[in-house]
């Protein structure tokens, strides 16, 4: 993993809390990792497991009512607790984001190539003639056809998968140290999207980021990172190579998930047997495994006493106090 590289990002004991109607609501729940410059990691888990609200902490992008408490070291500046006015000097720049939906994310009255000047005028000193240059170039860099006449087209003229790429140049536009995907592919068909993640991994590779890739989708996120957190009720459960966890899944949780993905013998998007019922209320300060109550491999004290995440074999980690140990059948 990340132990022996030097860190870009530092996550450690993160904690991100919202209190709605009058209940506390644990979104994130300790979660720690380290991420090395040029390196991706994907964090994977069902809505709610607490991926999203990770990721935005990291940029200070949560509303008001989130409680942000932990360290989160970038370049090693503390984030938790930087004021807005240097956290707009770190975003586009230091970190940046692809929304997972870029019909939403891109303005529909603006023309693309102004929405990518914009950007880099914001962070970077450049005319505008010279900012009009770099986002033409960028859109020739992500492969739009006719670029110069696409830095003219509006949004609604534009493709989904045109349209994600627009996303991405905004979002690489100040050569960022760390891309945050934040599910960047959902909207798009699965060519597209296959597509789309060849072509980051190509920037990735070329300009040298890091890259925090945050999906539902355990198959395309493995494709695509070097390393695989998997979160739950939010916190870390699982932490190895995509290799070793579709090999050798050790939090029952992983193997759910796994087993959940689409095949032959099972209709898409319906779910195994062994991720049946609601995931956790995060309402809820449970003492034992959030997972237990959906687990068919819990044990007695499973209930009682929560297991930390800890490395189980070399370069791989797992909570969970009754792990899987066979082979998962690919």
């Amino acid at each position: 993993m990340t132990a022996m590289m030097q860190a870009l990002l530092e996550v450690r004991d993160l904690h991100v809390s919202f209190s709605r109607s009058g209940q506390l609501v644990r979104a994130v729940d300790g979660l720690s990792y380290r991420l090395a410059q040029g390196q991706a990691l994907a964090i994977i888990g069902e809505s709610g497991s607490g991926k999203t609200a990770s990721s935005r902490a990291l940029m200070g992008l949560l509303p008001p009512t989130a409680a942000v408490a932990g360290s989160v070291l970038f370049n090693g500046m503390q984030l938790v607790g930087l004021a807005e006015r240097d956290m707009r000097r770190i975003r586009g720049q230091g970190i940046s984001m692809i929304f997972q939906d870029a019909a939403r994310a891109l303005n529909p009255t603006m023309r693309v190539g102004h929405q990518i000047t914009e950007a880099i005028l914001q962070h970077q000193r450049r005319d505008k003639l010279s900012a009009r240059a770099r986002a033409i170039e960028l859109l020739d860099l992500l492969r739009v056809p006719d670029p110069k006449r696409r830095f003219s087209a509006y949004p609604h003229d534009l493709s989904g998968g045109m349209r994600q790429r627009v996303m991405i140049a905004i979002a690489i536009a100040c050569n960022p140290k760390l891309l945050i995907a934040d599910e960047a592919t959902r909207a798009l068909d699965p060519i597209t999207q296959a597509e789309t993640l060849k072509l980051l991994r190509s920037l990735q590779q070329q300009l040298g980021m890091a890259v925090l890739m945050i999906s539902h989708d355990l198959r395309m996120a493995s494709a695509f990172a070097d390393e695989v957190l998997v979160m739950y009720a939010g916190r870390a459960v699982e932490h190895a190579s995509p290799h070793r966890l579709f090999a050798h899944p050790r939090m029952p949780y992983t193997r759910a998930l796994l087993d959940a993905m689409p095949g032959l013998e099972r209709q898409p998007h319906k779910l195994a047997p062994a991720l049946a019922g609601e995931s956790a209320d995060l309402r809820l300060q449970n003492k034992g495994c959030p997972f237990e109550p959906r687990c068919a491999s819990a044990l007695a004290h499973c209930q009682t006493s929560r297991p930390a995440l800890e490395e189980g074999e070399r370069e791989h980690r797992w909570a969970c106090w009754n792990p899987s140990v066979m082979q998962r059948r690919t």
